[in-house]
């Protein structure tokens, strides 16, 4: 939701070239979301579904990290300046996801077994 509106935002304002990265952001959840709502994780064992969503939070914080940076501080405009605070709060909410990731992948690296986090969950 947080994506789709600082996609909203920027396409509303003056920087309108950053749309790219929260749509596809926006997109890239919907579909894990779509994902693990459809039971795809069990289904395909070859991908690791934790590890994805990992890669996915930790580039999201730093794409929105540099996009807010850069309409804050650029364009002077309402929109702008409301995209990159929503994108400073994206920033900050894809890393504590993906700090709650890294503690599951570590868990499940030192354990050494072939069942994913959410398997061990469920026991």
């Amino acid at each position: 939701v947080l994506s789709f509106i600082i996609f909203i935002c920027y396409i509303a304002s003056l920087a309108a070239s950053f749309m790219m990265a929260p749509l596809l952001e926006f997109l890239l959840a919907l579909f894990l979301f779509f994902a693990y709502a459809s039971k795809l994780n069990e289904k395909f064992k070859g991908v690791y579904w934790p590890l994805s969503d990992f890669l996915r939070c930790v580039t999201a914080a730093i794409i929105y990290f540099a996009i807010s940076i850069a309409a804050v501080s650029k364009y002077n405009d309402g929109a702008s300046k409301a995209a990159g605070v929503f994108g400073f709060i994206a920033t900050i909410v894809y890393a504590i996801d993906f700090y709650i990731t890294f503690n599951d992948l570590v868990t499940f690296l030192k354990q050494g077994s072939s069942e994913s986090p959410e398997q061990r969950k469920s026991e």
